[in-house]
């Protein structure tokens, strides 16, 4: 068993405000988030995009897993996780969770499909998110 952590500071109210999230191992420091990073276009990150990346990544690395324990080489994984946020009431709810992956490898394409689903229900941050977890696969 091992623990991960992430970190987050913010300061003022939630429209006027902003702040900054960090990792554990420094790969993100104090990168700037807010409002109109989360709901408008202002470059930056918010909770979503950084979730759909953990998301992806974590995708990623269980397929290739499984791909290689069932003899499959020549591996190449592509994936993005389209996080969903609606309103919800008074607040907003993390509704869905779409995995749009591009397999590359050699062997048998139905297994490989096989294998995806298993990794898409199977990954640890699916099984964290309380939301629909989908996914597009494309093996070329």
């Amino acid at each position: 068993m091992f623990t991960r952590s992430g970190s987050a500071t913010w300061q003022g109210g939630l429209k006027d405000g902003n702040g900054t999230v960090s990792t554990q191992s420094g790969a993100l420091n104090e990168l700037s988030y807010g409002f109109n990073k989360r709901f408008g276009e202002e470059p930056g990150t918010n909770p979503e995009e950084l979730v759909g990346a953990a998301h992806a990544a974590c995708f990623s690395m269980a397929l290739s897993n499984m791909l290689s324990g069932a003899g499959i080489g020549n591996i190449d994984i592509k994936t993005t996780s389209k996080i969903t946020l609606e309103k919800d009431g008074d607040g907003f709810t993390v509704t869905k969770a779409h995995l749009v992956t591009q397999i590359s490898a050699d062997g048998d394409k139905a297994q490989i499909e096989e294998l995806a689903q298993k990794a898409k229900a199977g990954c640890p941050i699916s099984k964290l998110l309380n939301a629909e977890v989908t996914m597009d696969a494309t093996v070329a």
